[in-house]
């Protein structure tokens, strides 16, 4: 644990607490009016760590001494008079995120000597812009879990409930978030990475469009060149208009692609709720909701309806202007599984499932089952239905603006480490009692937006009767990040946002 510098300035006013739980962007005003400074701001974040890492352990890798330098750096820019969007503002990074000089391991103890040389793209950029950044978050084992635990750095705990997980793969940076460490966290999403540790701590999450953000400097080793396939960058935050800032300072990084072309995002289609045009999907095609999925339904419906907005339901559109969800999922399952370029053995348990398949056997499972081994022609076909899928997202965002799902069909479960993943089962409560759902099972919702490369911006409806947070997610056309985070931003205003948790109430896991 790092220990609190007590010769390093203090903090001149009674303001401090105040911004522990404040936005990026609050936090940044506080120093460009001189109220704090980058310094005390900084010994802040050190001290809430101090006392909380060891029942959360959220972000296991510090930049202290980094981090203090550019406190102090900040502080004698904001004298001269400079301004920039962070300036000041300590932030974390998912471990996945090279920084010079700190290990980039993805979790995986084979990588724990691969020591970047240079910031990732994406992390120097919020550098430029003045951030402070104190450390990376943790992690599941390659990245590929909806817990954060691994060998090298142990386990990340819920802020809400230490006998919950925060989520994966973003989970330590959600965690983070939500305790009150820092307001801004950058993390990755593949298949619900930051949208389901954002739903699980309460706290706001967006996963960009396809290609916007460049992934150069993410994952282990280092070196590559090539993003993986589905896989984007995306801000956790406590509210929505700083993904929106985080948003602004990630695009166009790629020093290539901006010699000759430059993302112009669209507007926001709306900024009031009541003018957006809502699609619902109150349940995935062909299942009954969870009583955890029906409660973020009845409450986003019951405050829609309160703002004057009307939402269409999924099951009421005509089937020619929907896509097919289940041939979507399998598709989904079919890249993801082929996007791995080194997959882990299938389970002796999977590998008779693969035996076992039809030949015409077109489902999810099927498809992940076979995607280790995929053709480079079936691949080809997989890319088009992608591509056609997307045309026809784009086709459907004409008669509206979002369309609003669940996240996944429970809030943050109990710690389940388990191996084989594949292998375990958690507890989800129906209607008519308790189900055992599989690990796949749970990212329904969140692969919904992945596979045609749509936006999505996860936003929290408040808390379950367990106390637990809940959320939902907006999704939106192809390249219109700014229209589902400007959703989420009118519903935070209109029925209000984050929630802290209180940490004071946690019972420290041995």
């Amino acid at each position: 644990m790092t220990a609190v510098n007590p010769s390093l300035p203090t903090p001149a006013d009674d303001g401090l607490e105040s911004l522990v739980f404040a936005s990026a962007r609050e936090q940044a005003q506080a120093l460009a009016d001189g109220r704090v400074t980058a310094v005390a701001l900084l010994e802040q974040a050190l001290a809430r760590m101090e006392r909380h890492e060891a029942q959360l352990n959220a972000v296991p890798v510090r930049a202290v001494v980094q981090a203090r330098s550019d406190a102090l750096q900040a502080d004698a820019a904001l004298q001269r008079g400079e301004q920039r969007p962070l300036l000041g503002v300590p932030i974390t990074v998912k471990e996945n995120f090279d920084v010079a000089g700190l290990a980039t391991t993805v979790g995986n103890p084979d990588f724990q000597d691969n020591i970047a040389r240079q910031d990732a793209l994406a992390v120097a950029a919020l550098r430029a812009a003045g951030a402070v950044l104190i450390g990376k978050s943790n992690v599941p084992h390659s990245l590929a879990d909806l817990q954060s635990y691994n060998t090298i750095y142990g386990t990340s705990r819920n802020p809400w409930d230490l006998q919950r997980t925060p989520g994966g793969s973003s989970g330590g940076g959600a965690a983070a978030v939500a305790a009150g460490y820092v307001a801004l966290e950058l993390g990755t999403d593949i298949g619900g990475s930051v949208r389901i540790p954002a739903h699980f701590n309460g706290i706001f999450g967006h996963k960009t469009s396809y290609g916007l953000i460049s992934m150069r400097g993410a994952g282990a080793p280092q070196g590559r060149f090539s993003a993986r396939d589905l896989s984007v960058a995306g801000p956790l935050a406590r509210t929505a208009q700083d993904l929106e800032l985080a948003l602004d300072l990630l695009l166009n990084l790629d020093p290539l692609e901006a010699k000759g072309w430059k993302f112009t995002l669209p507007p926001a289609r709306h900024r009031q709720l009541r003018d957006f045009r809502v699609l619902v999907i109150d349940a995935w095609p062909g299942a009954d909701p969870s009583l955890s999925e029906q409660l973020v339904m009845d409450r986003l419906l019951q405050r829609l309806q309160a703002e004057g907005v009307t939402p269409v339901l999924w099951r009421d559109l005509p089937a020619a202007l929907r896509p097919d969800l289940g041939e979507q999922h399998r598709t989904y399952r079919s890249l993801l599984g082929a996007s791995v370029a080194n997959p882990p053995p299938l389970s002796p348990a999977q590998r008779k499932r693969l035996a076992e398949l039809a030949a015409d056997d077109r489902s999810a499972e099927a498809a992940l089952l076979r995607a280790p081994s995929l053709s480079h022609a079936t691949w080809l076909q997989d890319n088009e239905h992608r591509h056609a899928l997307r045309h026809q997202w784009e086709q459907l965002f004409t008669h509206f603006d979002v369309l609003l799902s669940p996240v996944a069909p429970t809030p943050a479960f109990a710690h389940q480490h388990q191996e084989p993943k594949e292998e375990r089962r958690f507890p989800v409560a129906y209607a008519d009692g308790m189900r055992q759902l599989g690990f796949r099972e749970l990212f329904n919702w969140a692969g919904l937006p992945v596979l045609p490369g749509l936006p999505a911006t996860s936003f929290p409806l408040g808390l379950d009767d367990d106390g637990l947070p809940v959320s939902a997610q907006a999704v939106g056309p192809y390249l219109e990040d700014r229209t589902t985070i400007a959703f989420a931003h009118a519903f935070e205003l209109a029925h209000g946002g984050f929630v802290a948790p209180q940490l004071h109430n946690l019972e420290v896991v041995a």
